[in-house]
């Protein structure tokens, strides 16, 4: 039974009322971890789930089961339909406007044969090639290669029959000298087979086994070169704090009475592609509402939010097919294939030419939200940090707290290079859902350090 028959069957089990929407998603995956050069870990998940969503009183209520019997199903349905109940004795008549009319949505390029035969032996390679290069190195190599294949299909008593089936694949390397210093390199991907182990483990490398003390910076404001890893966790943070379409309609978000206004520097255009070929693509969400690309921001001017149907019926808008689950997620919707158009500059280092002083960022982590309506945040620097002197990374430089307004640093951009870079961190708890941002390397005139 296909992921779409099986929705189907789940949705005939809720039975009658004000409406119910069933989702079904079939994962197949490999994850292999590396650790001090050997393997540390192997999994392979094949799993099948099935989660109904019952609308009552303007409530939707949750429930999930992996057994497909017909009365698991009914039990199923039951205890969503308990839950929304629940909640409406509890407050009252809710506000969700019921579930979204039946749509088509468009095919995309997101699956890729290789990936689909999830080949163990192709990961173990490339693990063997990252070894290599780290033991002649005399480093330590660490991080995780994986790929995955996920099939979910969504039917509704609106009559939405809908079913996707995408890829992805990921390996982080990390590169540790005896001396503590590391250096990391990450690609992700649709296509497994276009994951090198070696090229990864020789960037880590690379930044790894630069020698010298580090240098040490006193807090304050400098330039900044930031790496397409470190640029992306910011905007994966900026998705959540400004075009969240519930926190933007509940009036905490940060463009809230902002739209239409310069936010960014004038070179800066941000969208949402599901279709882009650098992401990892998604024909709709999980209401079955059909992805579409959306500016966010246009040469710098603020465009819009993202919606799911809770958000947009808040908005008096329509769903940009951006719900997280059905009903609405409780955090509200988020733009998951953000794409950060590039520049005119090659690469890292003419970025780095006209920096007299400044910091070179490999990637971020630690990375957390301060203060939401102004975008700031706070995060520390990892595994690559260098100090800029005289338009060159010069040598190594000890890892600092980045603590700044992140539309305040897309405001201060002057440069960023020509190809964007599809980044992820790669680590998944519970059900699969990879995503990841494409964007460049950006060079900012200043960004707030606050500590060493």
């Amino acid at each position: 039974m296909n992921t779409l028959e099986l929705a189907q069957r789940a949705l005939a089990a809720a039975g009658a009322g004000d409406g119910a929407l069933a989702t079904a998603t079939r994962e197949r995956s490999l994850m292999l971890r590396f650790a001090a050069s050997r393997p540390t870990q192997a999994t392979a998940v094949d799993d099948t789930g099935v989660e109904l969503a019952v609308l009552r009183h303007g409530h939707v209520g949750r429930a999930s089961t992996n057994d497909f019997c017909d009365e698991a199903l009914a039990s199923c349905a039951q205890r969503a339909t308990a839950a929304a109940d629940a909640a409406a004795r509890a407050v009252g008549t809710g506000s969700y406007p019921g579930f979204p009319a039946a749509a088509t949505a468009k095919a995309h390029s997101g699956y890729d044969r290789a990936t689909a035969e999830l080949d163990a032996a192709a990961g173990g390679a490339q693990l063997a090639a990252a070894f290599g290069v780290a033991e002649r190195a005399g480093l330590e190599a660490h991080g995780a290669w994986t790929a995955a294949e996920l099939d979910t299909a969504v039917a509704s008593s609106e009559g939405a029959a809908v079913a996707d089936r995408v890829m992805d694949a990921f390996m982080k390397v990390m590169c540790i000298a005896p001396s503590g210093r590391s250096g990391y390199a990450s690609h992700t991907t649709v296509a497994a087979s276009a994951l090198d182990g070696e090229a990864l483990a020789e960037r880590a490398a690379g930044k790894a086994a630069i020698q010298g003390e580090p240098a040490r910076l006193e807090p304050g404001d400098y330039p900044v070169v930031l790496e397409p890893q470190g640029l992306g966790w910011l905007l994966d943070l900026l998705a959540a704090t400004a075009f969240n379409g519930l926190a933007h309609s509940e009036g905490r978000g940060a463009l809230a009475g902002r739209l239409g206004t310069r936010v960014a520097a004038p070179a800066i255009n941000l969208s949402d592609s599901p279709r882009f070929p650098r992401t990892l693509p998604r024909a709709f969400d999980a209401e079955g509402v059909p992805k579409t690309p959306l500016p966010l921001i246009q040469d710098g001017v603020a465009m819009g939010v993202v919606h799911d149907t809770h958000s947009a019926a808040m908005a008096r808008a329509a769903s940009t097919g951006h719900a997280l689950a059905a009903g609405g997620s409780p955090g509200g919707p988020l733009p998951t294939n953000l794409m950060l158009a590039g520049g005119g500059a090659a690469d890292a280092a003419e970025l780095c030419a006209p920096v007299e002083r400044g910091v070179y960022v490999t990637r971020l982590w630690y990375a957390n939200v301060v203060q939401p309506s102004e975008t700031l945040v706070t995060a520390v620097s990892r595994d690559g940090t260098f100090l800029i002197e005289d338009g060159a990374p010069t040598r190594p430089l000890a890892d600092m707290r980045l603590t700044d307004s992140i539309l305040g640093i897309l405001g201060r951009v002057q440069a960023l290079t020509a190809t964007p870079a599809l980044v992820s961190d790669g680590e998944f708890y519970g059900r699969r859902f990879a995503h990841g941002v494409a964007c460049p390397a950006i060079r900012a005139g200043s960004v707030r350090f606050t500590a060493a």
